[in-house]
């Protein structure tokens, strides 16, 4: 059972009221009854609720996001989006790396229930959905960014990772490829296994056999994607196409076929997500999926500041974005017969 600010005040020995001034630092109260508070509201694990009249007065102007790794270039456009969106409706934005750490997101999910920030927004993240629901359910503002959430008081953007895989797997196909390697993410990301999902549908529709050894985990990073095909090649198992689940670990695919000696894309074909910057600039330039970043960062906290400011809902709080399948030389030249 959550505990109240009467609870607080009964363990420090005072009145609710004192409690209430320490929290909003209204009037004056000696360090020593502050400290008696605080220590209480820690042992009790008490937060302020946000729902709560006397704290719906104070406003931060700030909004919290809590992104799954920022060394994950997938990450820029979003928090641009969100930073442009923000400032124009003067609110400033905490970045917060939680380094696809759970426990890290929990500590960061304090900046709301301590009143550091009027709302948040997660990026990707790795924390279950019931704990997401505990919060929005105490009347915090919470939103989020790659996953469907089903709760109507937390707004959510996504794309369809399971369509845009199942369209990369049938661009291979088309290409005469049927040994695919699939290089996912981190095994905890909704992402990872939805892009797989799409990559074993195309399978499926195709009536290709599934190889589980074909599929390997790079940790979305451009060292995971290295190592997951040096494994792949020292297992010396027959593909002739790499479906990276994004650029980065693609990136990591051209130094081990560089490493040694495949031609991209004669010998191998490779197909990236997020068209990254540079997928345009490597050579050969990559073929990526286009994902609407930037609109999914902007779209979000407009809504999300809607919320805060008018305390109220809207209809539509559920956005699928479309994404595009950019089609460049590492994936266009068809299979030798």
């Amino acid at each position: 059972m959550d505990a109240k600010i009467i609870d607080v005040a009964k363990k420090a020995g005072v009145s609710p009221a004192t409690v209430s001034r320490v929290l909003n630092q209204t009037s004056s109260v000696s360090e020593k009854t502050k400290s008696k508070v605080m220590t209480a509201i820690d042992e009790l694990g008490y937060h302020p609720n946000a729902a709560a009249k006397n704290l719906r007065s104070q406003k931060t102007r700030m909004i919290g996001v809590i992104v799954a790794d920022i060394n994950t270039s997938y990450f820029t456009e979003i928090i641009k989006g969100i930073e442009n969106m923000a400032y124009a409706s003067n609110y400033n934005v905490i970045i917060c790396d939680a380094e696809n750490q759970a426990e890290k997101e929990m500590e960061y999910l304090n900046l709301i229930m301590n009143r550091t920030v009027d709302g948040l927004i997660m990026v990707s993240p790795t924390i279950a959905d019931e704990q997401l629901f505990q919060i929005a359910d105490k009347g915090y503002f919470i939103a989020v960014i790659g996953r469907h959430v089903d709760h109507d008081r937390i707004p959510c953007i996504y794309t369809d990772n399971v369509k845009f895989s199942h369209t990369v797997v049938e661009h291979l196909l088309g290409g005469g490829h049927q040994d695919i390697v699939f290089l996912s993410g981190y095994p905890t990301a909704i992402d990872s296994y939805e892009r797989l999902e799409g990559y074993l549908k195309a399978l499926r529709d195709h009536h290709i056999p599934f190889r589980p050894e074909l599929v390997e985990n790079g940790n979305f990073n451009e060292v995971g994607g290295y190592e997951a095909m040096m494994r792949l090649f020292e297992k010396k198992l027959q593909f002739t196409a790499v479906y990276s689940a994004n650029d980065e670990m693609a990136l990591g695919v051209y130094r081990a076929c560089a490493e040694v000696g495949l031609a991209i894309p004669t010998q191998l074909a490779v197909v990236g997500v997020d068209n990254n910057r540079i997928s345009k600039y490597i050579t050969p330039t990559l073929s990526t999926v286009n994902q609407p970043k930037y609109t999914m960062g902007a779209l979000l906290v407009e809504k999300l500041i809607d919320q805060m400011t008018e305390n109220t809902y809207p209809e539509k709080r559920v956005f699928v974005l479309d994404s595009e399948l950019i089609i460049r030389n590492s994936s266009n030249v068809p299979m030798s017969k």
